[in-house]
Formats: structure tokens, C-alpha cells, sequence
């Protein structure tokens, strides 16, 4: 630990307002993950870029940042919390204007994947440095703050994203991150001093450490999210790749045991509070990331919803997700926290049911409960993890255990949005089979409605045939639009399967007080 950690605490409004600066960096570093969620086909047609190469806007800032996440404890200690983050905060807001600049997809590719590894450092530097600002009770506030801060900006992002794709442009996506980055880059400097920096530790790095981790997560990433689109292990790429992120993986977690500095505090998983900490991180990742995956493509693909009218219908999970801030904070001062977040949990799952029931017909109406069911409980999901798992630690593993904490939520979010992506594809054409094996010439609804059909195509002026062929082309539409809703509703079932072991989880977790008087001398 550096000297700067036995100095005298800082007062309430000098921690609150670094505290506040950082929390605003993380906001749009989380943001930016999903902001273009809603916008890639406008991306993708600005940049003359097919489906295959748009799908890497979103995979290229995952990749980056899930490699970089982790290795931010380091990182820290070799640059200081103050100047990491400054240094984060200037390349992002670099690379978000790169990105707006792009003129090709080659080169919003390379520019995302940029922005993805310099904002990374931003998100857990912010849940090590609410330990050191806040002691005591003040730490509920910070943990409910930042859970709230993980749970709702990728929330908000296809809200804001699909907003400002329709009254601005797409090019706006990024350039928004400008003046917000230079005021986080302008004041970072000057307002926080947690740590010094030590750049002796350079030398004596796991380098190849580093390398295994960075080889292992990213083809691991890769064949997440591009594996359902290329049928899985019939690509010969996606097959090299899992082999090549197994091997590595196993080389990085070996190397990282047996190695007396490593870049990543595998060690850590040995506290109890800490593994189960990042198995619910995981699933909360599954949750928040894979609901936000799948509510906006059901409403653009089923219901044919524009970016913004997608935004809007999604709007009123992040409003609950911001009412529930308050109301955690009542009652996590009466309650123990394990309980607050086995009941947030619960919540989430029983949201993953009512999504469960799911028609074709739905819309912002229809999604209105399911969505407050899933927003007011995200902060009672990712609060108390961070206290539990985090504030369970010791101050010297805190730093290095904090990238793996928050490297599983997004993990778990990149596993969720692969998992349900497979599932549609392998539901969907199972329904549709099912469905399409009851439409026989002897089920009566279905003659019906193809002579009804029929009769209509023919009747229209400058017909070419009887209608049969149209008439059957609409039969397939509407089955295979309902075999894809019934595909849906099995992707939330999944999820909801998810929740259920993670509340079945909690309370082996034991409860984390703060000291008294460490409390008393914080105030």
C-alpha cells in the first residue's frame, strides 16, 4: 500500500466530489457498450457495411474491454488510480471522436475496439475507489450508486442511442463523448489523490501473464458472440479459437497460481464472500446484458419497431431501476444486505417469467410490468454484491480483484447473449416445425384462412396466378413470427433458470459489517 492510503480520510464533500467525476466516466464507459445496440443498421448503412462486418461495432469494443477490465488492478498501481483514469478518459474520448470520424467499417472497427480498451480502466477503478472514500455506512451509498450506475447505463443505452440516430445522425453516437471526456480528463488530476504511482513494478511484470490472459478472453469473447452465427463448431474458426482460448486459459490460470506477482489475483477466489461475489456478478451480467440483447431485437425484428420507438418501449426499465436507488437505501439500513439482494434476485427471475408469456402483440404497454419487475430490483442485484464480495477483501487485494469482479459481469453478459442467441436460432426452428406440422389441409383454421387468403391475392387488380403461392407465403410468415415469439419466451425461461441459482446462492455469503469506529471516524 502506498503512503497516500495511511494519510488522514478526506472529508465527506472532498471524497463526493472526485467520487462523482469518477462515477460519471464509468457512466458513459458502460454506456457506450450498448448505445449503438439500438443504431447498427444505421451504422451499417452509413458505412456501406454488410450484416456480418456490423455485428463487429458491438463485438470489437467487447473484446477490448473484457481483456482490459482485468488487468486495471495493475495497471493502477503502476500509473496511480489518478492518472490510469485520466489516461483512460483521454483515449476514450479520443477514440469516440475516431469513431464518429470513421469513414469506413474497417476503420470503425479499429477505432471501437480502441475505445473499448482505454474507457475499460474506468469501470473498476470507480468500485476501488468508493473503499477508499467511503468508510463505514458511507460505503452503502457508494455500493448502491455504483450498482446503480452498472445496472442502468447499458439499460439507457439503446434509449439514448436510438434518440439521437433519429433526430440527429449516427455520427453522434460518439461525438456525444467528447465534452463530457474532456471535463472527466480536466478534472480527474485535479481532484483525486488516492495512491502514487510505481513504475518500478514494470519490470518485474507477468508479461506473459498478460499474454495469456489477453489470448484466452479474447478468442473465448470471439466465439461467443459470432458462434451462433456460424453454427458453432461446423466453423473451422470458431472450433480453432475455442481451442486456442482453452488451452490458453488453462496456461493463464496455471501461470497465475504459480507466479509471485501476477497481473490477476486468481487467489482471491479463495475467500468465500469473493467467489460467490463473481458467480452473481456473472448472473446479474446474464441478466442485464442478455434482457437488453433480446427486448430490443423482439421489438425490431417482431414488431418492426424503429430505434427510438424501441428506446421509448424500454424506457421504463431504466426509470425503475433509478426508483429503486432510494428504496434500497432505506432499507438496507435495517436489513441485512444478503437478504436485500436474495430478494432482488428472486425479483429478477420472477420479471424473467412474466416475460416468459410473451406474444407476438406486444409492445411498450404489454412490457411495462415485466420491465419494472426487472429494473426496480437490478440495485438490490448489484449493490450488495459489491459490499459482500469486495468490502470481504483485504485493502492490498482489493485493487487486483476488483478487475476480476467486474470483468465476470461482463462475461457473464457475453455467455447470456450467446446462450440466448442459440437458443433463438435452435427454439425458433424447432417451433416452427411444430407449428408447421399441425397446418395440414385437414386443420380448418388453417384451410380457412388459406382460401380466405387466396381469394383476396386473386381478387386484387393485375393478378398473376390464383393466389395459392402468395397465400402460402403468408401462412409461413405468420408461423415462423410466432415460432420466433415462442423462441423468445424460452430465452427468458433460461434466464430465469439463472436467477433461481444465484438467489439459491446468497445466503451461503457471510455478512459484511462496517467497523464502528472506523464508521464514527469517517464522518
Amino acid at each position: 500500500m502506498s503512503a497516500a492510503s495511511d494519510a488522514p480520510q478526506p472529508s465527506v464533500l472532498r471524497s463526493l466530489l472526485p467520487f462523482v467525476v469518477m462515477c460519471f466516466g464509468m457512466f458513459i464507459a458502460l454506456l457506450d457498450i450498448q448505445i449503438v445496440a439500438s443504431s447498427l443498421q444505421d451504422i451499417g448503412g452509413g458505412l456501406s457495411a454488410s450484416q456480418d462486418d456490423i455485428s463487429w461495432v458491438q463485438t470489437a469494443y467487447l473484446i477490448a474491454e473484457i481483456v482490459m477490465i482485468p488487468l486495471s488492478g495493475w495497471l493502477t498501481r503502476v500509473f496511480s488510480t489518478r492518472w490510469l483514469f485520466t489516461i483512460s478518459a483521454a483515449g476514450f474520448t479520443i477514440a469516440s471522436m475516431l469513431c464518429g470520424l470513421a469513414w469506413n467499417i474497417e476503420s470503425m472497427i479499429v477505432f471501437r475496439a480502441l475505445q473499448g480498451m482505454l474507457g475499460a480502466s474506468m469501470i473498476p477503478t470507480v468500485f476501488t475507489s468508493s473503499f477508499h472514500f467511503f468508510k463505514g455506512p458511507a460505503r452503502m451509498y457508494a455500493a448502491a450508486v455504483i450498482g446503480t450506475i452498472a445496472s442502468v447505463a447499458p439499460t439507457l443505452g439503446p434509449v439514448i442511442g436510438g434518440y439521437i440516430t433519429d433526430t440527429l445522425d449516427w455520427h453522434w453516437l460518439f461525438f456525444v463523448n467528447v465534452v463530457p471526456g474532456l471535463a472527466i480528463t480536466i478534472l480527474v488530476p485535479l481532484l483525486v489523490r488516492i495512491d502514487e504511482p510505481d513504475v518500478k513494478l514494470l519490470r518485474g511484470a507477468d508479461y506473459l501473464g498478460i499474454a495469456l490472459m489477453a489470448v484466452f478472453l479474447s478468442t473465448l469473447e470471439y466465439v461467443l458472440e459470432e458462434g451462433t452465427r456460424w453454427n458453432w463448431f461446423d466453423d473451422a474458426t470458431i472450433r480453432d479459437c475455442a481451442w486456442i482460448s482453452g488451452v490458453a486459459g488453462i496456461l493463464f490460470i496455471t501461470r497465475s497460481l504459480t507466479f509471485s506477482n501476477p497481473v490477476v489475483d486468481l487467489r482471491a477466489f479463495g475467500n468465500r464472500n469473493f467467489a460467490i461475489g463473481c458467480i452473481l456478478s456473472f448472473i446479474t451480467g446474464i441478466g442485464i446484458f442478455a434482457t437488453i440483447y433480446l427486448t430490443p431485437l423482439f421489438l425490431g425484428y417482431v414488431r418492426g419497431y424503429s430505434a427510438w420507438q424501441t428506446g421509448t418501449a424500454i424506457f421504463s426499465t431504466g426509470a425503475a431501476s433509478l426508483a429503486g436507488v432510494p428504496l434500497y437505501i432505506i432499507m438496507a439500513k435495517r436489513f441485512d444486505t444478503r437478504w436485500l439482494m436474495m430478494g432482488g434476485l428472486a425479483m429478477f427471475g420472477t420479471a424473467m417469467f412474466t416475460y416468459s408469456w410473451i406474444t407476438h402483440d406486444w409492445g411498450g404497454d404489454q412490457l411495462l410490468l415485466p420491465q419494472i419487475l426487472r429494473g426496480l430490483p437490478q440495485v438490490f442485484a448489484v449493490a450488495p454484491s459489491v459490499t459482500l464480495g469486495l468490502g470481504s477483501l483485504s485493502p492490498e487485494r482489493l485493487k487486483y480483484a476488483s478487475g476480476l469482479f467486474n470483468m465476470m459481469r461482463n462475461l457473464g453478459g457475453a455467455v447470456g447473449i450467446a446462450a440466448c442467441s442459440a437458443i433463438l436460432n435452435s427454439r425458433t426452428n424447432f417451433h416452427f416445425v411444430m407449428i408447421a406440422s399441425n397446418m395440414t389441409p385437414a386443420n380448418g383454421p388453417t384451410s380457412r384462412f388459406l382460401a380466405s387468403t387466396q381469394h383476396r391475392f386473386a381478387a386484387m387488380p393485375g393478378a398473376l396466378d390464383n393466389g395459392h403461392a402468395a397465400a402460402l407465403k403468408q401462412l409461413f410468415g405468420l408461423a415462423f413470427r410466432e415460432a420466433r415469439t415462442l423462441a423468445y419466451a424460452d430465452a427468458f425461461d433460461a434466464i430465469m433458470a439463472a436467477f433461481v441459482v444465484a438467489t439459491l446462492l446468497v445466503p451461503f455469503m457471510r455478512g459484511v459489517k462496517p467497523s464502528p469506529a472506523v464508521a464514527a471516524a469517517s464522518h
